[in-house]
């Protein structure tokens, strides 16, 4: 003979007091499946539809894919800036022969008689 289930529907004053229950950590999930013989995911779906407390919780779910691109834009961005920062090097050595080249033509220590003035 096979054994019929029985669907049994709880009430949902029920369902707030064992939901209160558990916020106020007077129960756990366990002791509710173990008592009233339901699911966990029962369980957790109450607390997802009566709980102020499990309804606001936000989830972050983190993918490879997210970290992968993340970690290759930060990369490019790296690079970009390395690339700015050697345009900007080979600028200040092309000034400084400038200033070289000038003092040598002017007789005078041009960077030295600017630092004077300022």
């Amino acid at each position: 003979m096979e054994k019929s289930k029985q669907r049994r529907v709880f009430s949902v004053e029920l369902k707030l007091d064992l939901v209160k229950k558990i916020e106020q950590g007077n129960l756990g999930v366990s002791d509710i499946t173990n008592v009233y013989g339901v699911s966990r995911t029962a369980v957790y779906k109450w607390l997802r539809k009566y709980s102020d407390i499990y309804r606001n919780e936000t989830r972050v779910i983190v993918e490879q894919k997210s970290i992968s691109k993340k970690t290759k834009e930060l990369q490019d961005q790296i690079k970009k800036l390395e690339q700015a920062l050697g345009q900007k090097q080979l600028r200040i050595d092309y000034l400084e022969k400038v200033v070289e080249f000038a003092s040598e033509r002017s007789g005078e220590d041009i960077e030295k008689k600017n630092k004077r003035l300022s």
